[in-house]
């Protein structure tokens, strides 16, 4: 499968010609790029390197991480596959989403769940930088039979993700002022364009999604992420605000980096519903379990 054909012809009268569904898919499309790089933007305009640095000086645990997410849960998906078998659209969308760690909420479920605040800020930006350079090598050798350019995955996620967030550190290291006034803008863009890609794709991909309910795809979902999220947290050492933070950061998958990498590098349909099933299913259940873990430990019952 190769890339897209996104080129649309700029002319008179091309919405109007432009059948429906393909418009809103277009348009779908943009508002991955705009949630994208909005939400690594908003990242960096609120982060320092300091933060950033100073929870991965535990050698053991940057290493317990890195495992978690880029060894155990990948072998997860595909043990899950052999179990349950998918289409091969929904097959590789899995893949994509087992390959893709650091997800930019995970500050805010470890905010519920009191976990450790600044070991989310490390250990979110540490899975998101190796995921772009670990999702373009591992993802085209796991697809046997598919052919997909490592470097179109690689570049899609530099420039959508990696240049963003270096060019917010930046402003933020130099101009402080500037980065706290745009990060909330910045903010709430990367939330209006994840709406619209979700009622986007929604519409546009309905009766994909009508299929993959009752179908093994969503329970292949939602026990990968209950593996995922057992996995960082029995690897999670033995502080509970630590653990918390390692079972959600591990469970909840970079959504970003998938649904750009599911909807600019795929024509399969199923490939990104796959995607934005694991998503959807990811985002209650885990908030689900982030308020129960949340609940239990300020009453003192889990450590």
């Amino acid at each position: 499968m190769g890339k897209p054909d996104c080129s649309v012809q700029v002319d008179a009268g091309m919405v109007e010609t432009l059948p429906f569904t393909e418009f809103i898919l277009v348009f779908g499309q943009l508002a991955v790029l705009v949630f994208v790089v909005c939400s690594m933007l908003a990242m960096g305009l609120t982060l320092t390197v300091p933060q950033i640095i100073a929870p991965l000086k535990d050698i053991r645990m940057v290493v317990l991480a890195l495992l978690a997410n880029f060894v155990l849960v990948p072998a997860v998906a595909l043990l899950i596959l052999v179990a349950f078998p998918l289409s091969e659209g929904l097959t590789i969308g899995l893949l994509i989403v087992a390959l893709s760690a650091g997800a930019p909420f995970l500050p805010k479920l470890a905010q519920i769940t009191r976990g450790d605040p600044a070991f989310s800020v490390g250990l979110m930006v540490l899975l998101m930088v190796v995921t772009i350079g670990y999702l373009p090598l591992v993802l085209p050798l796991a697809l046997t039979g598919v052919t997909i350019s490592a470097w179109d995955i690689a570049r899609s996620l530099i420039f959508l993700m990696l240049l963003p967030l270096v060019v917010g550190l930046v402003v933020r290291a130099r101009y402080e002022e500037v980065a706290e006034s745009v990060a909330p803008v910045m903010s709430q863009a990367s939330g209006l364009a994840l709406v619209v890609l979700l009622v986007a794709f929604f519409v546009g991909y309905f009766p994909d999604l009508v299929g993959v309910v009752g179908s093994t795809a969503i329970l292949a979902s939602v026990l990968f992420l209950l593996a995922a999220f057992a996995i960082g947290y029995l690897l999670g050492g033995r502080d509970g605000a630590t653990k918390r933070v390692m079972g959600l950061g591990t469970a909840q998958r970079n959504l970003g980096a998938a649904t750009a990498v599911a909807g600019l590098n795929f024509t399969d349909p199923d490939v990104l519903v796959m995607v934005l099933v694991v998503g959807l299913v990811g985002l209650v259940l885990l908030m689900v379990i982030g308020g129960e873990l949340g609940r239990r430990a300020g009453g003192g019952g889990l450590r």
